[in-house]
């Protein structure tokens, strides 16, 4: 039976089994239900269940749930999507099937102007998924990730000022990063630090 941990970050990490889960090093809390879930967040503040649910693959964010109940079980629900196979084991929520979800760049041509002389100076189309301006933030937080062990959540929040919400949604797989610039980034959790890297 698959299960899953939360830690004190509030990253949620899939598991092929129970007792795979149970041997999960740090300060992880295990559930298997969405009943297991739903204690498990009644603990945290009220705005962790929506900050979880935003930052999941593939879900429209939402600004608040209609009770403990119904955030627990649209969250396990994403989840049970999650790898839960061997191979597949300690994938985590932000970053799952990011891959699959990374949507496809298409160029968007420019119509054609009435002169011919016109024409031919005009501009080639830009791609969507093209790179951001090389001052940017987002070109410093791409520069980041290319490194060859990637930026830590740590790094990146004190480069740029954010805040942990603010950053993991920026990363996840619904991020700006994979809409805007069809940019797919891989996390990890190296021992008690989150990692990112953008893949090669």
């Amino acid at each position: 039976m698959k299960a899953f941990t939360i830690d004190s970050e509030r990253n949620i990490t899939a598991y092929a089994s129970q007792q795979e889960a149970a041997g999960a090093q740090g300060d992880t809390q295990t559930f298997a239900t969405a009943a297991g879930l739903q204690g498990i967040l009644k603990k945290l503040p009220a705005a962790a269940a929506v900050e979880i649910w935003n930052s999941m693959t593939g879900v429209t964010p939402v600004k608040k749930f209609k009770d403990g109940a119904t955030a627990a079980k649209r969250i396990f629900a994403q989840l049970q999507k999650l790898g839960g196979s061997a191979d597949d084991a300690k994938e985590t929520a932000p970053a799952a099937e990011s891959a699959k979800r990374a949507p496809k760049a298409k160029a968007k041509p420019e119509k054609a102007t009435k002169t011919p002389k016109a024409a031919k100076k005009a501009k080639a189309p830009t791609p969507a998924g093209s790179g951001p301006r090389a001052t940017s933030k987002t070109a410093q937080l791409i520069e980041m990730l290319k490194r060859p062990g990637g930026a830590t959540l740590e790094e990146v929040m004190a480069k740029f000022g954010w805040q942990i919400h603010t950053t993991r949604a920026i990363m996840s797989a619904g991020g700006s990063l994979t809409k805007k610039h069809a940019i797919t980034v891989i996390s990890e959790k190296v021992g008690d630090s989150r990692t990112y890297r953008i893949a090669k």
